[in-house]
């Protein structure tokens, strides 16, 4: 059986902006924020982390707290937003009123100038996601990442065009399961609530 947990990254310091590959670190919001997310339970075997701070230095402190390897995957770095990048939807609006609203409904056609194709995008994650599927199927995983890069797996899984992938809302610390079988396919699963 596979069992892949997805988590987002914390708020990061400055607040919502498109980041991209921008390297902020976490807050003090964001801190608690996956902390809370993961409570006191860690069930996973592995931890697989984005390269970048708001990932990866939660993923160290996890796998240092609970002794879980880990392991970082560069291609679950976030989409590239190009002259986007470090600004916030604001910012963006004044200097070309409109633009956020285009690229959330066509995020191939009106991506910003210089961001990274969404195909090419969605080829390095799928490709990473896929090398995970090929491995051992008997074992948790938590993949900490960030909203592009679970609205690509999501995608994948689901079958969905890559052009609706900015249609799924994925808010800072999110966590959500993904499991298959040898009767399913790897769904997605919503837990309920407590």
């Amino acid at each position: 059986m596979l069992k892949v947990d997805l988590m987002r990254h914390g708020e990061p310091v400055g607040g919502r902006r498109y980041r991209g590959t921008v390297d902020d670190p976490l807050s003090e919001t964001g801190w608690l924020q996956m902390k809370s997310a993961v409570g006191d339970v860690a069930p996973w075997r592995q931890i697989i982390t984005s390269p970048l701070r708001r990932c990866h230095d939660f993923s160290t402190y996890l796998g240092q707290k609970y002794e879980i390897p880990i392991a970082v995957e560069n291609r679950f770095t976030e989409i590239g937003f190009g002259e986007w990048e470090g600004c916030s939807s604001k910012e963006l609006q004044q200097r070309d009123p409109g633009c956020v609203a285009r690229f959330y409904h066509d995020p191939v056609g009106s991506r910003p100038r210089g961001a990274e194709p969404l195909s090419d995008f969605m080829n390095r994650i799928i490709s990473a996601w896929d090398e995970i599927n090929d491995r051992d199927q008997d074992i948790h995983i938590l993949i900490v990442s960030h909203a592009g890069v679970m609205r690509a797996i999501i995608a994948h899984v689901l079958g969905m065009p890559m052009e609706n992938i900015y249609r799924l809302q994925i808010g800072n610390a999110s966590l959500l399961s993904i499991r298959s079988d040898d009767e399913r396919p790897p769904s997605l699963v919503l837990k309920p609530c407590n």
